[in-house]
């Protein structure tokens, strides 16, 4: 689904601004944040494309397991224990 959106311009006596708004809609689906850095790529004269440098996680994926997570922890071998042990006193 799209949104039509229009582009501003700002003339000012030695500069001029354009401006284009995202609607809230679309920043709240890509989660964006007040200040995030984004950079702007001209693929051709019809394509505009947006690439953020942080993205956030998605929550559909899953994380790729890593031996170090609680899975790896529980097959660890345990340390025997002192009951079999000999006794002194006996």
């Amino acid at each position: 689904m799209g949104f039509p959106t229009k582009v501003q311009l700002i003339k000012r006596k030695n500069s001029e601004q354009w401006y284009i708004n995202f609607p809230s809609a679309v920043a709240q689906a890509m989660e964006f944040q007040r200040g995030e850095t984004v950079e702007w790529t001209v693929e051709d004269k019809s394509l505009l494309a947006l690439k953020r440098h942080k993205t956030p996680p998605s929550i559909l994926k899953k994380k790729p397991e890593s031996p170090t997570g609680s899975e790896a922890s529980s097959t660890k071998p345990t340390q025997p224990s002192d009951r079999t042990g000999s006794r002194t006193g006996r």
